[in-house]
């Protein structure tokens, strides 16, 4: 079933992951590095707003809603939200106060909350393992923020027409998902929303400040450098985090629901077995993404950015991938810990810590080295918090981290990337192409080991998996 649901969870993000990319590669050609910069902080702020207004309801919708027991959390999360939104005059004047213009600041705020409801609406139908919806949604939203985004570009070339069309991106992508909402009643439970916000509060105030410490270094930037600069640091840091942090995404998305629901049916020591299988799924699948990204990222960027945003990609890419692997086993492991245990407190002590190191070494490195100075505070940050995280997950749920099970893995990925390097060093052929044929190394080299090593028990997986094949071939034969 984790396989399963993963990999529906995969093609959807891989898909969009595409359509992200060629968004990338049509906007830093059709926009300046001034107006792109507009738009991706703009973009950057409205993902911390909208972290702050739907946060709350993130706990109660994974820790009811994934039950599947008849209980309906739908009419307190609607009232909720509703009550949250009334912050939006003061997400404006915040937006004002680090730097956006009026214009700018309501375009990011109106998107923060079309982010919010579809983040809502999407842990909806992840709760109850809805996973081809939520694959709809993904790719409408991805597709419609291209679409809209290159016409936007026949009206005018600004940041702001980029937040408009984003904005209505994401409340298409609500629409194809409006069954969650269905039979929804809308109540006002003051009682209920106290509770949900007394649960809810250590969490948004944790996932609040993890926002803010994955934007500060682009407005960091944009106030010690140029807003120029900082689109061109964000393109790059974009990419990176939209590709690699797609399989990791995936992959959490379906076994942090199956791990509370196994965890309330079947107690302890099942949900650290699920959990022991799953941090091996996630380290061998994203550990050498991340770490052949940062192999070609060279090539990387000059294929897929416009010319003005390629050289200062090129130097931080590698660092920021470095980063990634970091966070992934930050967020979307270690912190399964927090939610299994309850200890909601222990996101906010993770993630304030996670936040202070990134500012401080944000101010100090890129005034020190400019704009790659972000890309090795980003590093040093998240490593940080990963080492934070592991040591408060020893005191919330104790959560397997079986390195036994993971040094093969580790082992195949860092064999791959020395491969590739190799290779790299002697190809004299265009960036798409050796982008096209330094993949191809990378993942056959990579299969093989792991069938050598049998990573996370690749040779069963397979048998089982041609077995299922022939059988369905026979029957399809035979009928």
């Amino acid at each position: 079933m984790l396989i399963g649901q993963a990999s529906i969870n995969l093609s959807a993000n891989i898909l969009s992951a595409l359509l992200g990319l060629l968004s990338v590669f049509i906007f830093t050609r059709l926009f300046s590095p001034h107006d792109y910069g507009v738009y991706l902080l703009g973009l950057a702020f409205a993902s911390v707003v909208s972290v702050f207004l739907a946060g709350w309801f993130r706990n109660l919708i994974m820790s009811r809603h994934a039950r599947d027991d008849g209980t309906d959390v739908r009419g307190l999360v609607v009232s909720g939200y509703l009550v949250g939104c009334l912050a939006a005059p003061a997400a404006y004047g915040l937006g004002r106060l680090i730097g956006l213009d009026p214009m700018e600041a309501l375009a990011a705020v109106v998107l923060a909350v079309a982010i919010g409801v579809f983040e809502l609406t999407q842990e909806l139908v992840r709760a109850r393992l809805m996973v081809v919806t939520a694959m709809k949604a993904t790719l409408v939203r991805a597709g419609a923020a291209l679409c809209l985004g290159v016409a936007a570009a026949f009206l005018g070339r600004t940041g702001i027409l980029l937040l408009v069309t984003s904005t209505l991106a994401y409340l298409l992508a609500v629409m194809v998902q409006r069954s969650a909402w269905r039979g929804t009643v809308l109540r006002f439970d003051g009682a209920g929303l106290l509770a949900a916000a007394r649960q809810g509060l250590p969490l948004t105030l944790s996932l609040t400040l993890l926002a803010i410490s994955s934007v500060a270094d682009r407005f960091i930037i944009a106030n010690l450098v140029s807003t120029a600069d900082a689109g061109k640091y964000m393109a790059g840091l974009d990419l990176v985090r939209q590709t690699l942090m797609m399989p990791a995404v995936s992959i959490a998305a379906a076994f942090v629901p199956l791990a509370i629901r196994i965890h309330a049916n079947q107690g302890t020591a099942a949900v650290r077995s699920h959990l022991g299988e799953c941090i091996e799924l996630l380290i061998c699948v994203t550990l050498p993404a991340c770490l052949g990204f940062a192999v070609i990222s060279a090539h990387i960027a000059n294929v897929v950015l416009g010319a003005d945003f390629r050289a200062i990609a090129a130097e931080t890419m590698p660092i920021v991938a470095g980063a990634v692997i970091f966070q992934i086993l930050t967020q979307q492991y270690l912190h399964t810990s927090f939610l299994l245990s309850g200890r909601s407190s222990f996101y906010l002590i993770n993630t304030a810590s996670i936040i202070v190191v990134n500012v401080i070494l944000s101010y100090a490195l890129i005034s020190a080295y400019g704009t790659i100075g972000a890309a090795w505070a980003r590093l040093g940050a998240d490593l940080f918090g990963f080492v934070c995280a592991l040591v408060l997950s020893r005191k919330a749920f104790p959560i397997p981290f079986p390195l036994r099970r993971i040094a093969p893995a580790t082992i195949a990925a860092l064999l791959m990337a020395l491969l590739v390097a190799a290779v790299d060093k002697y190809l004299q052929l265009s960036d798409l192409t050796a982008c096209l044929v330094l993949s191809g190394v990378g993942i056959a080299s990579y299969a093989v080991l792991c069938w050598v090593l049998d990573i996370s028990r690749a040779r069963g997986r397979l048998k089982r998996a041609l077995a299922f094949l022939r059988t369905k071939f026979v029957s399809i034969t035979i009928g």
